[in-house]
């Protein structure tokens, strides 16, 4: 029988001390990498002016928001994408309630699953600014010439090449390109951690995989990197600060409710009762390096293919 979660207890003890004092050092180092990179080099973002200045990390700009990363690539089609998208995960989010229940969102794959279709709707916000700003830019009639023009002086632009210096993005650009770097580390961690760890070891030999055990924990995967391979999006690694706050914030909202409601674990590992919950705790605090990594070399590989073939 499981142990009842409201006792005093069940968290009165050094498994929960020590599980804490993870949660409490990721969100330190969380901290000092978001004021370090984030409000401390404000100010150069603002003040960059010159073509020897150095970008600093965090630099975003207006349009990389909603450009593709070719310019032979009209936005329009970006636009596209996105919108389809964001039905896909909207749909698929949808029937998973109608179908689970409210339940559902106690998992953190239903977080995350949620977390990409909202960015999915904010990036298709973006690309529709974007579309009409493109349009008003280029107009109707010069669309066409101006493609080839810019296809004869430079057939790509990367994100990191110097070619998009612009406006700088505001607030608004910035937090999208925040929510965009927490999916990627989300949908990394979910998908590799029920794939390789939770179905192969953490489920009945006899289980059998549903169609949203398969859905929701690769449909995701796969239109993310999809829009990855169309973006212009930058990807500063020190914004792993956010993907872990985004994991420290579903743990503690975890704790907090299973100290008022004794109920099931959404997973195993999670259960304080267990000697080894300190060892699961960090193990899969280590897993966030490696989860939000690939895509980190997904998005550098593309840059460096790319560059190649300028």
């Amino acid at each position: 029988m499981a142990d009842d979660t409201t006792e005093p207890s069940y968290w009165l003890n050094w498994r929960f001390f020590l599980c804490v004092l993870w949660i409490f050092i990721a969100m330190i180092l969380a901290a000092i990498l978001i004021i370090k990179y984030e409000i401390f080099i404000k100010k150069k973002v603002q003040n960059i002016n010159d073509e020897d200045d150095v970008e600093p990390v965090r630099i975003l700009y207006e349009d990389e928001t909603w450009r593709t990363c070719l310019e032979s690539f009209h936005p329009a089609w970006l636009l596209v994408y996105r919108l389809v998208a964001f039905g896909v995960m909207l749909a698929l989010l949808i029937a998973n309630l109608i179908v689970y229940g409210a339940n559902s969102l106690f998992f953190y794959t239903q977080w995350t699953f949620a977390l990409v279709t909202f960015y999915f709707a904010l990036a298709s916000s973006h690309s529709i600014y974007g579309c009409y700003k493109y349009r008003n830019e280029v107009g109707d009639d010069n669309i066409d010439n101006a493609i080839i023009d810019q296809e004869q002086s430079n057939p790509v632009n990367l994100p990191n090449n110097g070619l998009s210096h612009g406006k700088t993005a505001g607030v608004w650009g910035y937090f999208f390109q925040i929510v965009f770097q927490i999916c990627a580390g989300a949908v990394g961690l979910t998908d590799s951690v029920f794939w390789f760890i939770i179905y192969p070891f953490l489920t009945p030999a006899d289980y059998t995989l549903h169609f949203f055990d398969i859905s929701m924990h690769s449909v995701n995967a796969i239109l993310l990197l999809v829009d990855i391979a169309l973006n212009r999006l930058r990807f500063p690694f020190f914004r792993l600060a956010y993907f872990g706050l985004w994991t420290c914030i579903f743990v503690i909202f975890q704790w907090i409710y299973h100290a008022c409601v004794s109920m099931w674990w959404p997973y195993p590992f999670l259960d304080l009762s267990s000697p080894y919950a300190p060892i699961w705790y960090f193990g899969v605090g280590l897993i966030h390096l490696p989860a939000y990594g690939i895509f980190a070399l997904v998005i550098r590989g593309k840059q460096l293919l790319l560059s190649r073939f300028s």
